[in-house]
């Protein structure tokens, strides 16, 4: 299944890089037709606002990688460096941290996501990657965390120490390079959700205005005419997210199993 993964994901990173190239309309001009039905001329139809519903999925394709990658991003360079010193120096440090962590854990990740994204005020593609951002977080501080404490006790860690190396160098040239591969795991699930979590801001309202070619957006125009039997306009993003968040769980599984043989099946 991880084979299967690797490759929706595989799709999923030519398409937004190669959104120009497969687009066949500019994704925000509008055409003559107005929902219409899948064509020669609109494979997918277009929606209420004239716009080419293939060209904005494609396009979707970039801003929702982008969107996600940069909100796993974000959430790297939180949550390593504190989950390394929790994990390494223990003490108030650590529970203060972890104390935070359980509080960001208590909220349902898109409610959090939704209260993040109001206190961050307009919404725009900035205030969803921060908000996604905020969301994960925590995972990463409690994986950093875990590893930290399995491999800090370890000989070539003491030997690090006994050679009077300080903690910084210790922690970023030899305890990080062995929690790699959780974090490689993590970042991969990760972004699968930091996809959804984006799509549903955008659906809400709390996303890139609704001119912008990105999944959520869609999703909000087109369920408005879910009854009027228009499901070209809502199936092409919502089947986009599906395929997509499956895909980084199947390969962040996949990548799981290869790294720690006691999960496979």
């Amino acid at each position: 299944m991880a084979v299967v993964g690797g490759v929706l994901v595989l799709l999923m990173v030519v398409t937004a890089l190669g959104a120009d190239l497969f687009a066949t309309h500019d994704p925000e001009a509008r055409q003559d037709s107005f929902r219409s039905p899948p064509s020669a001329d609109h494979w997918l139809g277009t929606d209420e606002n004239g716009f080419d519903v293939y060209s904005r999925v494609v396009h979707g394709a970039r801003a929702s990688l982008l969107t996600a990658l940069s909100a796993v991003g974000f959430a790297l360079l939180l949550g390593v460096p504190l989950g390394l010193c929790a994990g390494w120096y223990g003490g108030w440090r650590e529970s203060l941290i972890m104390r935070a962590v359980d509080l960001l854990l208590a909220f349902p990740s898109v409610l959090l996501a939704v209260a993040v994204a109001a206190l961050l005020g307009k919404p725009s593609l900035t205030t969803v990657i921060l908000a996604v951002g905020v969301v994960l977080v925590a995972p990463f501080i409690r994986q950093v965390r875990a590893a930290v404490l399995q491999v800090r006790s370890l000989e070539y860690v003491t030997a690090a120490r006994a050679a009077g190396a300080s903690d910084l160098r210790i922690l970023f040239r030899t305890v990080l390079p062995n929690c790699i591969a959780p974090i490689l795991v993590l970042a991969t699930l990760s972004t699968g959700i930091a996809i959804l979590d984006a799509a549903g801001l955008s659906f809400l309202g709390l996303g890139p205005p609704e001119t912008s070619p990105e999944w959520g957006v869609m999703l909000t125009k087109a369920f408005r005419y879910l009854r009027h039997s228009q499901q070209w306009i809502l199936l092409p993003p919502g089947l986009a997210i599906s395929l997509t968040v499956l895909g980084f769980n199947l390969l962040g599984d996949g990548l799981r199993d290869a790294f720690d043989p006691r999960h496979s099946s």
